[in-house]
Formats: structure tokens, C-alpha cells, sequence
């Protein structure tokens, strides 16, 4: 049985199918609905965090597909404090065909997977963040036809969104510079895997300039300077980041096709402006349209079924 916690744990080809399959999910989906082939299936959803784009979409997916799912809130479970995450796992395993958590702390999904007899998805975690990588890959695709010998810089916070973007890029042949201020590096190990991952000739490039960083990019990505859990952080984090806003005279010294994305929510005109999140290069909408498909297909091949 498979779990989905990190892309970095299926090969570059497996990842390159369900993207595949994504694509055919979308088409099948426009062209008049997907076959039900969650049909008799339901999904538990775990959420430790609040979630608009994750809740909804992992819904939709399983609704669209025949399946369903049940959201349970922070309260209701209270994933390792009420109940130990083991016996959480053992219980809703009798009760679901799969689990999607969304945690603050990644070994918390590492231990639910651990302990379940049903597969886990990995919704996001302090670590990781795989099926938005998912969405991106998909998107990025759509746009240039394939991954490979693009040029996908991320400007920002060295976080999760970060360490996912990159395995998938690098596993997909894509070259990927990250430019973020000092303190605010990749974590080492993602950084490590990231290395060990990078195939068809993918480099990885570390700067400090984010100009220097765009030069000649595909892809500009950036996510909010303070996330989830890192509230206290705030009034610091304000003041090491201008620098590194994705504006109109950064995409400017992009190449002239270049897309702009971000994983959403958008703190607008700080890390993002607005003439760049609503303008000719922006792909945002389009890409959390597409954690729906993407997780279509991830789910899919969880289920077996497709």
C-alpha cells in the first residue's frame, strides 16, 4: 500500500503518470464529468490547520468521482492530544478508504501513515507541502508543454511550498533557483534530497538576489513571509522581506513569458502585488483550480483504480 507524503518518494516517472492522468481527469471533467470510479469510497479528512483551497478541493475531487469525504475539524479529533495518532489511525482506517491530513508538524502525518491500514495523503505539512506541488507541476506543464530544461525560480520564505516546488521540479528535469534572505534557507536535508532527485541534466542554485534569480526564468513562484503557526514572527519577517516582493520591475527582468504563481492566500502587496497577481502573467487562478484535478489523479492511484 502506498501513502502520498512527500513527491520525493516516487519516482520521477510514477509522479510524471498521475500528472498524466491529471491532465486526462481535467479533459474527461470539461467534457462532461468523470466516470464514478470513487464510487463506494469515502475520504477522512484530517485538519489540524484551516484550509480554503485544501477542504474544498479534496471534497470536490471525491464528490466529482462518485466518492465522499468527511471533514473532521481540530476539535473534533485533536490529532495526538485527546487520542494518540496510532489509535486515530487504527480507528478511521475501519471507517474510510483513505485519510488526507493537514498538520502542523510533519511527523504527525508520518505517524498517522505509520499506523494506518488505509492510505494517507499528506494535505500539508511544516515540511512538505505535495499535492500543491502537484498542482503547480500541472500548471507549469499546461502552460510550456513539459517541465523539463525550464527555469522555475521561487522568491521568499525557504518553507514547505519551497521544498516541495523544487523535488518536483528537479525530479521533472526543470532547473530551480530559490533567492530568499539569509535566515530564511531551505532546510538542509530538503536541500540534500533535492540533489539526489535532480535528473536530465537539473541544477539547483542558490541566491540572494532575487534579480539575479529571475534572470531568464519560466516560472516566478512566491508564498506569504509568514505562515501558519509563525504568527509571532510577523513584525520581523516584515522587515527582512521587502526586498524580495514579486512586483512588476522583478517580473520585468524575467523573460517575456514568464508565469507568475503562488500557492495562495495572498497577502496582497506584501509578497505579491497587485498588478502582478491580477495581471498578463499571473497564473494563480488557474493553479488552485488545479489542486482539484491533480488530486484527482494522486487519489486515483491510491484507490488503484485508474
Amino acid at each position: 500500500m502506498k501513502h502520498f507524503l512527500d513527491v520525493s518518494d516516487y519516482s520521477p516517472a510514477e509522479i510524471q503518470d498521475m500528472l498524466d492522468l491529471a491532465v486526462r481527469l481535467k479533459a474527461e471533467y470539461f467534457a462532461g464529468g468523470n466516470q464514478p470510479l470513487f464510487k463506494g469510497k469515502v475520504l477522512g479528512l484530517i485538519f489540524q490547520k484551516p484550509s480554503l483551497r485544501t477542504r474544498v478541493s479534496f471534497d470536490m475531487a471525491m464528490r466529482h468521482m462518485g466518492g465522499d469525504a468527511l471533514y473532521l475539524s481540530p476539535n473534533e479529533i485533536g490529532l495526538g492530544k485527546r487520542e494518540s495518532i496510532a489509535d486515530i489511525a487504527r480507528v478511521m482506517s475501519g471507517y474510510v478508504q483513505a485519510m488526507m491530513a493537514r498538520v502542523f508538524d510533519h511527523a504527525h502525518v508520518v505517524e498517522l501513515a505509520k499506523w494506518s491500514a488505509v492510505p494517507v495523503i499528506n494535505g500539508l505539512s511544516d515540511y512538505s507541502h505535495p499535492c500543491q506541488a502537484m498542482a503547480d507541476a500541472l500548471t507549469i506543464i499546461e502552460k510550456f508543454g513539459a517541465m523539463k530544461g525550464l527555469n522555475v525560480t521561487y522568491v521568499g520564505d525557504g518553507n514547505n511550498v519551497a521544498v516541495s516546488l523544487m523535488h518536483i521540479a528537479v525530479m521533472l528535469g526543470a532547473n530551480f533557483t530559490i533567492a530568499n534572505p539569509e535566515g530564511y534557507d531551505m532546510p538542509a536535508p530538503a536541500l540534500e534530497i533535492g540533489t539526489r532527485l535532480a535528473s536530465g541534466g537539473a541544477k539547483i542554485t542558490y541566491l540572494r538576489d532575487p534579480f539575479a534569480a529571475v534572470k531568464d526564468a519560466h516560472v516566478i513562484y512566491t508564498d506569504t513571509w509568514t505562515s501558519m503557526g509563525q504568527e509571532e514572527e510577523t513584525a520581523k519577517r516584515e522587515a527582512v522581506f521587502p526586498p524580495y516582493q514579486v512586483n512588476q520591475k522583478l517580473v520585468s527582468a524575467a523573460r517575456k513569458d514568464v508565469i507568475v504563481m503562488h500557492c495562495l492566500p495572498a497577502h496582497r502587496n506584501h509578497e505579491l502585488t497587485d498588478d502582478v497577481a491580477d495581471g498578463e502573467h499571473s497564473v494563480i487562478f488557474p493553479q488552485a483550480h488545479n489542486r482539484l484535478h491533480a488530486q484527482k489523479a494522486v487519489l486515483a492511484r491510491l484507490f488503484e483504480v485508474a
